[in-house]
This record gives structure tokens, C-alpha cells and sequence, in this order.
């Protein structure tokens, strides 16, 4: 089983760096193709390269990345942008410095026979959804439907999921919250038919909002050397996600080689590596600042929900330029 850390040459690294810079990553989720690019870095050696001894640290359904950046136990965490945005305006001074999600993956599955055939029809159902900030896009757009999530008989009932779709296989709920690459595939690999369900993409309804994105404290900014460990960490990682993308079935062998559960498998890995290489794009991971602003628009027109302002200082180009430009 490989190890989740690698330690950098004492001497001879290209960078000129005399011994290697320590840096821990925390993940949103689980161990799987989802994070392939950090994993392919710390494989192929790019961080080492680089000059860093990177520990990946992975997430679960108990884990809040905001909560581990904020009790010191990580440098940088990976985030959507809404759960970081909320953390943010609760006080903790997050800062976005790169983004190599592009797209959203995000979809809500229902079942066809429950009535439900547009995002009104929502009302009076029960839906599950993961929580721990995961749940601020759905709860924007349940508000600028007018839909209040307060189980009520005009209202929808919010049931927490683990990482599985159990609940919507016993029918504990209507509709289940799913990410293209994982959970729908989860459902049909489960033998329900495309036929059998309704899916409302957060894409098509013009409610998608930025998701993995790399976060760190904003006072570690201040810190030039910090920076330039920043720099290094998102160039290796972007290097790595631009050969999983070429090489999309040897990253999903290598994550399955980190992946200490045993819980995933190779067929899944190797689709999830595809779709996640959909959502990335051609992104260099130098944040889109239309895209950003989207998402904030979309999290304020959703009410008090989510967010109540316009976040000054959350996202800096400072990390990916020098990254860039080196």
C-alpha cells in the first residue's frame, strides 16, 4: 500500500531547494478520482520535483475541511466555493488561490414515479443531500424557487446522506443529490434505468455553482514564503491533473493504489477519471473571476440561505501567477 507522503532529495532538486518543504493537503472526500491529480503528483514525483513533502489528507462524511484549515491542521483544503464563501462570512478568513474545477458536477436525481417533473414539483418531498456546507447550492436555489426547507407540507424535507445512495434506493427519499462522476453511476450500477429517474442538472437550471477549489487561511498569505510553498504545491498539482487527463485509466490505477477503504473499484474509478477530466476542462487552475462572480451572484439572490454580502478579499491571483510565471 502506498504511503501518503514522499520527502524531497536533501540536495540535486532543480528548484534549488536545500530540503523539502512540508505541506498538507485536505481533501473534501474520500480517497478517488475526484482528487486523481494530487495523487498523481505525489506518485510521479512532481511534488518532490518541486521541492515538497506533501501528506494528503483524505475527507468523509465527519470531516469539514473548514474546520481542519481553521484548527491548524491543514495548509491548504479543497472546497466548494459556496461552503468556503459561508465559512468566510462566519468569520473564518478562507481565501480561494486556485481553481481547477471548471464546470459543475453537481445533479439532483429523482425518482420518475414520485410526481416530480420540474424543480417546483419539489414541494412536499424528501430529498437527501450530504451536508457540512455541501448543502449551500441546493439551499440557494430551493430559495430563489420560493421553496422553504423546513420539512413543511409547501416545504421540502432535507434528509442527511452518507456517501452512498441508499436512501433513494429504499425509497427514504424522492430525490438524492448526486455528482456526475460518483453517485449517479452508483444508481444505475445499482440496475435502475436512465428511464426510471428525472435529473435536474445545476448546469442546465443556471444555479451551478464553482465546486473543488483550493483554500488556505488568509493570514498565511501574508507570509512571502508560504506563498512561494503555495506556488510550487498548485503548479505540481495542476502538472498532475494535465497527465491524468492524458492518462486517464493509469491515474484511476493510481488513486486505487492510495485508497486504504479497498472501497473502490476499478470500473468506477476509471469512469469517474473521465468525468471528472469533463469538469476540468482545459483549466490551468488560475481562478475565472466571471465564474466567481457568478457563484456569488447565485448564492445572494438565493436570500439569507447561504450567504448575506459580497465577499471582499476571498479569492487572490497572487499564488497561480507566481506559479505561472516562473
Amino acid at each position: 500500500m502506498k504511503k501518503l507522503m514522499t520527502s524531497a532529495l536533501a540536495l540535486g532538486l532543480a528548484t534549488g531547494v536545500a530540503s523539502a518543504d512540508e505541506v498538507t493537503l485536505q481533501l473534501q472526500w474520500v480517497t478517488q478520482a475526484q482528487f486523481a491529480g494530487y495523487y498523481v503528483a505525489l506518485e510521479n514525483g512532481y511534488y518532490e520535483e518541486e521541492g515538497l513533502e506533501v501528506t494528503i489528507q483524505p475527507g468523509g462524511p465527519d470531516i469539514a475541511p473548514p474546520q481542519v484549515l481553521a484548527a491548524g491542521a491543514a495548509d491548504v483544503m479543497l472546497n466548494w466555493m459556496p461552503s468556503a464563501l459561508a465559512a468566510r462570512e462566519r468569520g473564518l478568513p478562507v481565501v480561494n488561490i486556485a481553481q481547477h474545477f471548471s464546470r459543475s458536477g453537481l445533479q439532483l436525481a429523482c425518482w420518475a414515479d414520485s410526481g416530480i417533473s420540474e424543480p417546483a414539483d419539489l414541494a412536499g418531498h424528501t430529498v437527501g443531500h450530504w451536508f457540512f456546507g455541501n448543502e449551500y447550492t441546493f439551499l440557494g436555489w430551493m430559495s430563489q424557487l420560493g421553496i422553504p426547507v423546513d420539512g413543511s407540507e409547501n416545504g421540502v424535507t432535507l434528509a442527511a446522506s452518507g456517501f452512498n445512495v441508499d436512501p433513494l434506493l429504499q425509497r427514504q427519499v424522492d430525490c438524492i443529490s448526486v455528482m456526475t462522476y460518483n453517485e449517479y453511476w452508483q444508481i444505475i450500477d445499482a440496475g435502475v434505468s436512465p428511464n426510471d429517474l428525472v435529473i435536474f442538472s445545476y448546469e442546465d437550471e443556471g444555479v451551478a455553482t464553482l465546486e473543488d477549489g483550493m483554500w488556505v487561511l488568509e493570514e498565511n498569505l501574508e507570509d512571502p514564503e508560504f506563498v512561494d510553498r503555495m506556488a510550487r504545491f498548485v503548479r505540481a498539482s495542476m502538472r498532475g491533473w494535465d497527465w491524468a487527463a492524458e492518462n486517464s485509466e493509469d491515474a484511476a490505477m493510481i488513486v486505487l493504489d492510495y485508497d486504504e477503504t479497498g472501497a473502490q473499484t476499478e470500473e468506477h474509478q476509471i469512469r469517474m477519471m473521465g468525468e471528472v477530466g469533463l469538469l476540468i476542462g482545459d483549466s490551468n487552475g488560475v481562478l475565472d473571476v466571471d465564474a466567481y462572480e457568478r457563484t456569488v451572484a447565485t448564492l445572494l439572490e438565493g436570500g439569507d440561505a447561504v450567504i448575506t454580502m459580497q465577499p471582499e478579499g476571498a479569492w487572490t491571483h497572487a499564488v497561480t501567477d507566481m506559479a505561472f510565471s516562473q
